[in-house]
């Protein structure tokens, strides 16, 4: 954008529309948004995956070349449109304006050959938490077998270009993601059956690859746009600037700098500004405006020009002194003629608003950005994973004694989400056994936290059973003798539950169970063994009865459970042991219900 469209802009009553890219990784979000701005920052990513947040402002008369027939921009009062490119959704919740969702629009990015995944579903979720209006751009359109390619064309008209087959394979996929849509509570359609697009969500075809569908995905935007957000783009061009932080970097020659979006009013190069910092409202005077240069996205870094004010919606580097604890996320705000303390209240207010709920116990949570801070912790709050303490920024060794003073073992961790592990910290947590987890895809995150949580009750589940006395109930064989006393060595067979050593023993007389002894060894021909299951034979050494007194041959013998056991046993871990050690398990309750209704329970 050049300085006489930034000035026509200030003057102007109407902001540009923010447009928000998500979707699941790999499906064509950054390769849209190429497209579109005719430059391959692609090419300069690791992995071709965005790894920072960026703006890109496309002006009007850029959408009307790339749209041709299908937008007229004398129907148009907006000024353009201005995507984020977001590394994941994450980023979309980092994007706030007064506490709801920056963006006016968001283009949810669904590959036709994969339709939804995990990501999409993300996504998908966080456009309804924060009611933001989406259209789907099925991307990858040029890769049905036999697709013939149209390049930058309208999509209907390069859909009618194709052989029956292939717009029928197409279909196929475009009505599939339709459907997931309203698997996911939205009614959806190809965008030109769309009457009312506040009702329904439009499917846009389109190939980042060849540029089909681009100029009606653009067009859709703008329509959208212009019909349904006209009122809410009013703003005062002129009044002091209101922004959000998307990052805080070094930038050569200027020192630690803000990449923000300013989405009301104006900001000049000799505001003074109060940004949303880690320990509260930063006060500064802004030393220089940076902007990048038309049509090249914030993050590329490449030659920035110096510019005396930028209004809204646009995105601008900004300068100035004592940034270094501001964070993404936070809020921007002009002071200019109002009261200081005032704004500083403002934006005091908007980071309380942002505050996480935090427990006495629960995890550590460290995050790259107030938003996506805000969305892990909603995500744990619905997983009713409880958080001890959750910031912003790197993992410090003051996190992992944080993490070490938990109660539970499941709660000694931190989930890193996109930032920095300082080696400190690192080292800390390896002597402490602290458990870090570290990852850019939130569900990831919490699915590896799960596993791990898993995996400690699994160990502990496995410890109380060690420890805990199993059910069995076995028989004294007939002629079956070998010793009658000091102690009784006796055959028998176990008819329910697992038999094992140093257990007391019962036997039940009317509705009492006495004790007769204590089970010390099992012997398997003449091999000592540690257990016994169902239908096994061996001969049992029990201390304490006199065969013919105590016990006789043809007796039915149980394994003492003491009552704490058994309703352990019967209330946590019946899904732990056996079929028949349940059904042993049973039958001793009832013994001791048919006496004592209230036993065990």
């Amino acid at each position: 954008m050049s300085d006489t469209d930034a000035t026509t802009e200030t003057d102007h009553s109407l902001r540009t529309p923010i447009v928000a890219v998500l979707g699941h990784v790999d499906h064509g979000k950054t390769s849209l948004l190429d497209r579109i701005r005719g430059s391959a920052v692609t090419a300069g990513e690791s992995g071709a995956i965005t790894q920072h947040i960026g703006a890109t402002a496309v002006p009007l008369s850029v959408i009307s070349e790339i749209a041709g027939e299908l937008v007229d921009p004398t129907d148009f009062d907006l000024p353009g449109l201005l995507f984020i490119d977001t590394p994941g959704h994450h980023s979309f919740s980092t994007l706030r304006s007064r506490g709801g969702a920056l963006a006016d629009i968001a283009i949810l990015v669904v590959d036709v050959n994969d339709g939804f995944q995990p990501q999409t579903l993300e996504a998908i979720d966080i456009l309804k938490r924060t009611q933001t209006p989406f259209i789907v751009a099925a991307n990858k359109i040029d890769t049905v077998p036999g697709w013939n390619p149209n390049e930058d064309q309208p999509v209907q008209a390069t859909m009618e270009a194709q052989s029956d087959r292939v717009t029928s394979d197409l279909n196929e996929k475009l009505y599939e993601i339709i459907g997931e849509l309203s698997d996911n509570g939205f009614s959806a359609d190809m965008y030109w059956r769309v009457q009312d697009f506040q009702a329904n969500i439009g499917v846009v075809p389109v190939s980042a690859e060849t540029g089909e569908g681009v100029p009606d995905l653009l067009t859709v935007m703008m329509g959208l746009s212009q019909r349904y957000m006209k009122e809410e783009m009013e703003i005062d061009a002129s009044g002091p600037g209101v922004g959000t932080v998307l990052e805080v970097k070094d930038t050569r020659g200027f020192g630690t700098t803000l990449d923000a979006i300013v989405y009301d009013g104006t900001i000049r190069a000799d505001d003074t500004i109060v940004v949303g910092g880690l320990h509260g409202p930063i006060v500064t005077d802004v030393r220089a405006l940076l902007r990048p240069r038309p049509l090249e996205e914030i993050r590329t870094e490449q030659e920035f020009e110096q510019v005396e004010e930028v209004a809204a919606a646009d995105g601008v580097k900004i300068a100035a002194p004592d940034l270094d604890d501001a964070m993404a996320g936070a809020p921007i705000r002009v002071v200019r003629d109002r009261d200081r303390d005032e704004v500083v209240a403002e934006v005091q207010e908007e980071l309380a608003e942002i505050a996480v709920t935090t427990e006495d116990e629960g995890v550590v949570v460290k995050a790259d950005t107030l938003g996506s801070l805000e969305a892990i912790s909603s995500t744990l709050e619905e997983e009713e994973i409880p958080i001890m303490r959750a910031e912003v920024g790197a993992v410090a060794p003051r996190d992992v004694r944080v993490a070490e003073t938990a109660g539970e073992p499941t709660h000694q961790a931190i989930l890193a989400f996109s930032v920095e592990v300082l080696d400190d910290a690192r080292d800390l947590a390896e002597q402490e056994d602290v458990k870090l987890f570290e990852d850019d895809v939130i569900y990831q995150l919490i699915e590896r936290y799960d596993d791990h949580v898993t995996e400690i009750e699994e160990a502990q589940q496995e410890q109380i059973l060690e420890n805990i006395t199993r059910p069995a109930k076995f028989r004294v064989l007939d002629d079956h003798t070998f010793r009658q006393s000091d102690p009784a060595v006796v055959g028998v067979e176990v008819l329910s539950g697992e038999l094992r050593r140093n257990v007391n023993v019962v036997k039940w007389e009317g509705n009492e169970p006495t004790r007769v002894g204590r089970l010390k060894s099992l012997q398997d021909e003449g091999e000592e063994v540690d257990a016994a299951r169902t239908g096994e034979r061996l001969a049992a050494s029990i201390d304490g009865p006199t065969v013919g007194r105590q016990i006789e041959e043809g007796d039915d013998l149980w394994v003492e459970i003491p009552e704490k056991h058994a309703k352990i046993l019967e209330q946590e871990l019946a899904e732990d042991i056996s079929v028949d050690e349940r059904e042993a398990l049973s039958m001793y309750l009832e013994n001791h219900r048919n006496r004592d209704p209230f036993w065990g329970k």
